[in-house]
């Protein structure tokens, strides 16, 4: 007799693939998303991962003998020709600020949808936001060089806005009170951007970036599967820590670079466990490679999508939170129907064997619990019910089992209760009811 799994393998990995692509995911091939189930540890970005990645200004915080009039000015010039999401959310906030967000605006530019632009004002400050004599070319763009970026204005007067440790380097005047106001900022998990005028700091800007909604639900389920989560960022120890605390994460590593991140990912493959992550670029290449699930965003470098087995059409690399479901529901599923199988096959045998071989071997005649009325009718009855279960399974292997966020052990216990109990009483009643069939018919007696 055949087995039952063997001929539902194929719908259980189609099926697989065809609830990825679903999800706009290409896989490029059925194993992968079966890898994504059995994944022992799952590395996350935090920027557009676990946070929307769109960080905007909440507030200005004045420093040393600088008052919110300096700070405020000194953002929004240094800003106004900036068109980074951060950028501007600063000249959106200094206007609302200022109260004047329905006259102003930046030159050339609709504010109308601003990001940030439903952050809570912090309050009032009536300064000057004049924007005459300023010009685009004398707009200093970021560089990661410089990790700054700024204005020179018509006066000779130098802004610059960036990193905190790239503006004290850079400055010749610091207050003592910068390190103390960055790094309360950055424990409430915020990024600090220090403003230096003249090369003498005046203030910190400070940036939110809003964790995704329902993103710590999502992480203790993909934990409740018996999956570690490790945060990989560049930000700071303290921003990093506050992040990782809010959503669950098990493991976070600070001021990460992408090289490091192969680094990461051979280490946790040589305690023996299978890895998986997200990457767009062409240093993310390598490690996508080396993971044994790397899913690359479609808006990324072609080496990153060449590397990973998997693409994200839709470039969101929380996406692989979802994958990864999805494979434990493909492995779910396959381990239900195995366990069907091999309980079903079992059943039929205890039906056959008394039945056929009860008159060479007179013992075995006490455990045809059956009575089948005859061998013949016995393997016919047999043959008609493998032929009818397949069918009736396919659908499940293509539907897929109800998938429930649980450990190894809880999904063992629940596949040997209901589907190796079905396995086994399934046999038993449609055998008997296709020989009491036969025997209506009068045939094979």
């Amino acid at each position: 007799m055949p087995t039952t799994i063997g001929a539902l393998l194929a719908a259980i990995r189609v099926a697989g693939m065809t609830r990825v692509t679903r999800r706009n995911v290409i896989s490029k091939s059925g194993r992968a998303v079966e890898a994504a189930g059995d994944l022992d540890a799952l590395i996350l970005d935090k920027t557009g991962t676990i946070t929307t990645g769109e960080r905007v200004a909440q507030d200005f915080h004045p420093l040393g003998d600088a008052d919110d009039t300096d700070v405020v000015r000194a953002s929004y010039q240094s800003s106004l020709f900036d068109e980074t999401t951060e950028g501007r959310s600063i000249v959106d906030l200094a206007e609302r600020m200022n109260g004047t967000k329905a006259d102003g605006g930046r030159p050339d530019v609709d504010t109308v949808d601003e990001p940030g632009s439903d952050v809570e004002v912090p309050r009032d400050v009536r300064v000057s936001l004049d924007t005459e004599g300023l010009s685009e070319e004398s707009f200093v763009p970021f560089s990661a060089e410089t990790r700054m970026s700024g204005i020179d204005l018509p006066d000779g007067t130098e802004i610059r806005k960036g990193a905190v440790d790239a503006v004290e380097e850079y400055a010749d005047s610091v207050p003592g009170e910068l390190r103390q106001e960055s790094n309360e900022i950055s424990e409430k998990g915020g990024t600090p951007l220090a403003i230096a005028v003249d090369k003498r700091v005046v203030g910190i800007v400070e940036l939110q970036d809003e964790l995704k909604p329902g993103i710590a639900d999502r992480i203790a389920e993909i934990q409740k599967m018996g999956v570690e989560t490790i945060m990989a960022t560049g930000d700071n120890q303290r921003t990093a820590r506050w992040v990782a605390d809010q959503v669950g994460i098990d493991e976070f590593n600070a001021e990460f670079n992408p090289e490091e991140k192969i680094e990461l990912v051979e280490d946790i493959q040589s305690e023996g466990k299978l890895v998986g992550m997200t990457g767009d670029g062409t240093n993310d290449a390598p490690a996508l490679a080396k993971a044994d699930v790397g899913l690359a965003m479609n808006a990324g470098t072609n080496a990153a999508k060449e590397a990973g087995n998997m693409v994200d059409l839709d470039s969101n690399p929380s996406k692989i939170i979802e994958v990864v479901g999805i494979g434990k529901q493909l492995l779910m599923t396959r381990g239900a129907l195995t366990t069907f199988s091999v309980a079903n096959d079992v059943a039929k045998y205890f039906v056959l064997l008394p039945a056929i071989l009860a008159a060479a071997i007179p013992g075995l005649a006490a455990m045809d619990v059956l009575n089948l009325s005859t061998p013949a009718s016995a393997v016919t009855a047999t043959l008609v019910y493998n032929a009818f279960i397949i069918p009736v399974l396919i659908p499940l292997a293509l539907r897929g089992v109800d998938y429930e966020a649980q450990s190894g052990a809880q999904l063992l216990r629940k596949n040997l209760v209901l589907y190796g109990g079905g396995g086994i009483i399934a046999p038993f009643v449609f055998i008997k009811v296709i020989d009491l069939l036969f025997v209506a018919l009068g045939v094979l007696q």
